[in-house]
């Protein structure tokens, strides 16, 4: 029997395969008008456009060839497209072309703002909206690894918000989505977001090589960078800069997750983490299990944020998370003002210094 995961990688391949040889060539500008720029990043940027014949109004994901590799490109659109039915995770149009210059596909496009936007550094924002914000990336992140993929880039700046209330959440680009069991040789840099395992094999400035062993892609590195995340909004700044011994607040909370029967009494937690209850603190445990085997999966965060009635679990799953959010339409259409306000972009190494 084929497990679902390998069915899907299976799945991808082909799509890939396909994709690549139906690539057809055209110019944005003959095709969409352009009306803005609302996004830009390594990987290239983001073009709100209207479609010229059907005006249709999209976001376009522009990718410079001298910097993205085919398969890169074609991995990223292919896994977004095979996802893309989630309520939770950004639409596609199934529109991929090739410029001269640049590879390109449409997405569904989202007026509002990023969850890191809105984030009041050394505040964070209000517990219902984390609720409301959780529930639904958790939902989105199961609804991934059931399929044999790990996201690979959970933060807030990849998740988009419909309203400021996170009545509505989407989670977004795929650009670092593999296959479960993928390996990793090596990446350039950290984030705060990246597990211990994962900076193991991270190429640092000075160095030549890795001396760590390939990492395999699991969905733990996901659980493990949503553990930060509900850390960040919750409170408005990292736990850490990264998950190395040379990082004094890493290794605080590294020294609390190995005592040998984990204490949640005041005197023993780290200073960072003494605001949490004993019941989040025990979230954050399993969350940020130092040993990738023993993370929770993300499924299980319903449960340890004390969201277990039989309505909350329903919304867990893509059926329910589309009626949960008919219910609440009043709520999503009520915040004009966000709607409509400047969406703003921010280094993540600055606004929670």
């Amino acid at each position: 029997m084929i497990e679902l995961g390998l069915a899907d990688g299976s799945l991808i391949d082909e799509l890939m395969e396909l994709t690549a040889q139906s690539l057809g060539h055209l110019e944005i500008q003959e095709h969409f008008n352009v009306i803005k720029e609302i996004g830009r990043g390594k990987y290239g940027k983001v073009l709100l456009v209207t479609h010229r014949f059907r005006g249709t109004p999209m976001a376009l994901k522009v990718m410079p060839k001298t910097s993205t590799k085919l398969q890169g490109f074609l991995r990223e659109y292919c896994i977004s497209l095979h996802l893309s039915c989630h309520p939770c995770i950004v639409g596609l149009f199934g529109i991929a072309f090739q410029s001269n210059e640049h590879y390109c596909f449409a997405q569904e496009l989202i007026i509002g703002r990023d969850l890191f936007a809105v984030i009041q550094p050394k505040v964070g924002i209000p517990e219902s909206s984390v609720k409301r914000c959780v529930l639904q990336v958790a939902s989105a992140l199961e609804f991934i690894h059931s399929h044999g993929l790990v996201h690979r880039d959970v933060k807030p700046e990849n998740i988009l918000l419909l309203d400021s209330h996170c009545s509505q959440v989407k989670l977004a680009d795929f650009g670092l989505a593999q296959k479960k069991g993928t390996m990793i040789r090596f990446i350039t840099g950290t984030l705060p977001y990246m597990a211990p395992e994962l900076c193991s094999v991270a190429l640092l400035e000075g160095q030549k090589e890795v001396t760590a062993p390939p990492l395999s892609v699991e969905p733990s590195l996901d659980t493990w960078a949503f553990g930060v995340v509900i850390f960040c909004i919750l409170t408005g700044y990292f736990p850490w800069e990264h998950c190395m011994d040379s990082d004094d607040f890493y290794q605080e909370f590294a020294d609390w997750c190995r005592m040998e029967e984990r204490s949640n009494a005041e005197e023993d937690i780290p200073p960072l983490w003494k605001r949490f209850t004993p019941e989040a603190m025990e979230m954050f445990g399993k969350l940020l299990a130092l040993d990738a085997g023993k993370r929770c999966s993300v499924g299980d965060v319903r449960e340890l944020c004390g969201l277990n009635t039989h309505k909350q679990v329903m919304i867990m799953s893509p059926r329910y998370i589309g009626i949960w959010l008919k219910e609440n339409k009043n709520v999503l259409n009520s915040d004009a003002e966000f709607m409509t306000s400047q969406v703003s972009f921010y280094p993540s190494s600055l606004i929670f210094q």
